[in-house]
């Protein structure tokens, strides 16, 4: 009789215990408990994600994987995924699979198929995805040596797989020795690193969500494939949460808002991704700039502007060439000279520094300008005002000593802080660190995440490691914006720079007598204006506090009689720097507030016989609630809640209400 060896195994709390070396994660699950092993998703082997069905066969540390782990999610997305590509297979054997990674949201597959996917083929995918799921089918893992993978490219290419055979041999290609392995359920095989659910039969509360266009790999020079949306859930409460804020999105979108209240629109004929603001728009931005350009006055930043379009050799200097290039657009040749329009405005602010001698006594200069600048982004990522490819960034630069970093930094962090109140906003800190491809010494970078690591300690912020998150000229701390329901968009930033004045050969004049190189500190308040108004859009859902609204009231009289009554108030409350229109359309009181209420007007102030005896008007407020007031009141009140920059009802913390 043989003895069989027992390998250890530790749990998270630290407890031992000893099980037959070959015993999968999902039987040692049970060994602990029946009630682990129902809810057991996958599992973490000495901290790697792996499947239920991976045997033990050495000393490990162990952790079940439930549910309630945020890592689950993703791999039953991950799984929903495959079910997804399996139905689709099944429904539609010419279509070819391509990639099916997990989103934020849920996840998504793209697809080479001969017509475009409809929303009838959707339901379709959906009930066959059901089936699939109550068929229970066990998710396999077969990894593949590497005398085996000719084999397999082979076959993916004889089944007509051309994505995934071109997938497997750059895999190859990159490393010879990389494991291999494909996940198997039914008739359905996929190259997949995983993990995946030990069965079809986890995948219950799922729903796909929409088809778009993609390029193969992003690149306009490939194919373009159907992307299919989806997302997926361990409950269904979980599920329909989802769906009612994705219904609550749909009612928030920035683009729909922008049609609907003539704020901006992108016309086809002048290309993608650059916007035209329309007059109500463009108020709502000027009125943001102005109160940027009064904030940055009191916090000592200077104004400054720079050309749109500068030679190419600035941009060889500052390494963008080397580093950004394709996000910039193509040169253009003028009297033999390349000439680009600039994608960022430090390489101009290094110029104005450098134009002429500084002493340590100048500094910190801060250098603002809100400023156009241009990037290619691909079509594929173009997104109504979140991602464009003509910006406005609302930029500065600091340059400052060695030891005045810490305190600039944590004015940036200070000033961003401030910027959150007014405009009701959280938002989550991170702390973004050297990307791969990356200018500049490693010690300059510890420098740098230790002067921003500082400014966040003394600010006492918490934050996220945004590992290889970090600019390819210095770190940074980003901060990404919640908005009123939930979502979070990429928000202003902090960045560290020591690079960008040694390449510029920025210098200042020491107390020491001798010269010194400064540091350079890119920060960005509301990030671009494009972006910034498309999070505020949608978090106000269009219904924009008084400060902010394009009209802040309309008079409506009752009737023609009371017309010249209504324009001598509009006159008044002009003089007052209140923005006004009178409705005096041949319509029906209702109809005209109904109107005012559908563009999300503030206040509408209505006149009748009485009101004009009384010099008064009659307030009707967006939020609900109305009453009569002098003229000179409502004047008042109105202006004191502009000052005020008091948010919407709807967007007061709780405990301020």
């Amino acid at each position: 009789m043989t003895v069989e060896s027992l390998i250890a195994v530790e749990m998270p709390d630290g407890s031992k215990r000893e099980v037959p070396s070959g015993t999968t994660l999902a039987e040692l699950a049970a060994n602990i408990s029946r009630s682990l092993a129902k809810k057991a998703v996958a599992a973490r082997l000495d901290g790697k994600l792996v499947d239920l069905s991976t045997r033990l066969d050495r000393p490990a540390k162990v952790e079940i994987v439930t549910a309630d782990d945020s890592a689950a999610l993703e791999v039953l997305r991950h799984s929903t995924a495959h079910l997804m590509a399996h139905a689709v297979t099944s429904l539609y054997p010419g279509a070819k699979i391509t990639i099916g990674p997990v989103t934020a949201e849920g996840f998504f597959y793209d697809f080479d198929f001969e017509r475009p996917f409809t929303l009838d083929d959707l339901a379709k995918i959906e009930a066959e995805m059901r089936r699939l799921s109550q068929q229970n089918l066990d998710v396999t893992r077969e990894v593949f040596t590497s005398d085996r993978v000719a084999g397999l490219i082979r076959k993916f290419a004889d089944e007509g797989e051309p994505y995934k055979a071109e997938i497997l041999n750059d895999i190859v290609q990159a490393d010879a020795t990389a494991e291999i392995t494909v996940y198997h359920q039914g008739g359905f095989s996929d190259l997949c690193r995983g993990p995946h659910v030990p069965s079809t039969g986890a995948i219950k509360y799922f729903k796909l969500l929409s088809v778009a266009g993609a390029y193969w790999r992003g690149s306009e020079k490939n194919k373009m494939l159907q992307r299919i949306y989806g997302t997926s859930y361990f409950s269904d409460a979980d599920l329909k949460a989802h769906m009612t804020r994705l219904e609550e999105a749909a009612k928030r979108d920035h683009r729909k808002l922008g049609r609907e209240l003539d704020l901006f629109s992108v016309p086809e004929i002048t290309g993608p991704g650059l916007i035209f603001w329309h007059p109500k728009g463009a108020l709502i931005r000027s009125v943001l700039e102005d109160w940027l350009r009064s904030e940055l006055k009191k916090r000592g930043y200077q104004p400054v502007y720079t050309p749109h379009v500068v030679k190419e050799t600035l941009f060889e200097i500052s390494g963008h060439l080397g580093n950004y290039a394709e996000n910039m657009f193509p040169a253009m040749v003028i009297e033999e000279e390349n000439y680009r329009v600039k994608p960022m405005n430090c390489p101009g602010h290094a110029m104005i520094y450098k134009s002429r001698p500084r002493s340590y006594r100048d500094l910190p200069i801060r250098l603002q300008e809100i400023a156009n600048v241009y990037r290619y982004e691909r079509s594929g990522t173009l997104h109504g005002l979140a991602r464009v490819r003509g910006l406005t960034m609302d930029d500065a630069h600091i340059f400052c000593t060695h030891e005045q970093l810490a305190d600039e930094i944590t004015g940036c962090v200070s000033f961003i802080r401030d910027a959150m109140g007014i405009f009701g906003l959280e938002a989550k800190v991170y702390l973004s660190t050297r990307p791969e491809k990356a200018i500049g010494s490693e010690e300059v970078w510890a420098n740098a995440e230790a002067a921003l690591r500082e400014a966040l300690s003394r600010s006492e912020m918490a934050f996220d490691l945004d590992e290889g998150g970090g600019a390819f000229y210095g770190p940074k701390i980003d901060f990404k914006f919640y908005d009123a329901i939930g979502r979070e968009w990429q928000g202003p930033t902090v960045q560290c720079d020591f690079n960008l004045p040694e390449r510029f050969e920025l210098t200042y004049h020491g107390s020491d007598g001798k010269e010194h190189a400064p540091v350079m500190v890119h920060r960005a308040i509301l990030g671009t204006m494009e972006r910034f108004m498309a999070l505020i859009i949608e978090h106000y859902a269009g219904s924009f506090p008084l400060w902010l609204a394009p009209t802040q009231a309309v008079i409506i009289p009752i009737n023609s009689e009371n017309d010249a009554y209504c324009e001598a108030v509009a006159a008044k409350m002009r003089e007052a720097d209140m923005r006004v229109e009178v409705d005096a359309r041949n319509e029906s009181l209702n109809y005209r507030i109904r109107e005012a209420q559908v563009q999300k007007i503030p206040y509408m102030l209505v006149v009748g016989k009485k009101e004009v005896e009384e010099g008064s008007l009659a307030v009707r407020r967006r939020s609900g609630g109305q009453e009569v007031l002098p003229v000179d009141e409502v004047i008042a009140r109105l202006q004191q809640e502009v000052s005020s920059k008091a948010l919407p009802p709807s967007m007061v913390p709780q405990e301020s209400k």
